[in-house]
């Protein structure tokens, strides 16, 4: 879906999200503010959506383009700096099961987005979230540069449409599966 800004992406609805922290937010790993934050699962089919997070990336980097530069004068090309994309496909990855054939990208924010079903109605039941459903992002990137030679293109999480249910990824178990009868 198109819109007035080059560095936002709306997903397709065969987008799937994992690691859910839409409810709350999470502290990141390495520190810092805790975010609201999502992983998309993106179908290497989807091309629609592949073009698109392609040229927003590309128009992030054009419009960060003084950001990426720092105090060195140094611009990084765009094999340099890091990227918000991952290859599902690449050797190593934990539940590579999961993410065959599909571009991953965290997806992250200060303010949590607003979560929607199909009919734009506001989904407030939490259950209905978790790593496995089938929905749209609002997205969008852009340039940041930390120092240290830390430069690359980041991904700002705006709203979620759920769109439909889908199997729990492998992060999930069944507590019937669990706990059932020997």
């Amino acid at each position: 879906m198109a819109t007035n800004n080059p560095c936002k992406v709306v997903t397709g609805p065969r987008t799937r999200w994992a690691y859910c922290n839409v409810w709350e937010p999470k502290q990141p790993l390495n520190g810092g503010r805790p975010k609201y934050s999502v992983k998309l699962i993106i179908p290497k089919d989807d091309m629609e959506t592949v073009t698109a997070v392609d040229d927003a990336i590309r128009a992030a980097q054009d419009e960060g383009y003084k950001r990426l530069r720092g105090d060195d004068a140094y611009v990084p090309s765009f094999g340099e700096i890091k990227w918000p994309v991952q290859d599902g496909d690449a050797p190593g990855l934990r539940n590579a099961q999961d993410y065959a054939g599909c571009w991953l990208i965290n997806a992250n924010s200060d303010n949590a987005p607003q979560i929607v079903d199909a009919h734009m109605r506001p989904v407030i039941e939490h259950s209905r979230v978790y790593s496995g459903v089938y929905g749209r992002a609002s997205i969008s990137f852009y340039a940041y540069n930390k120092g240290g030679g830390k430069r690359g293109i980041a991904c700002c999480l705006h709203n979620l449409q759920l769109i439909k249910a889908g199997e729990p990824l492998a992060t999930r178990s069944d507590a019937q599966h669990d706990f059932g009868e020997e």
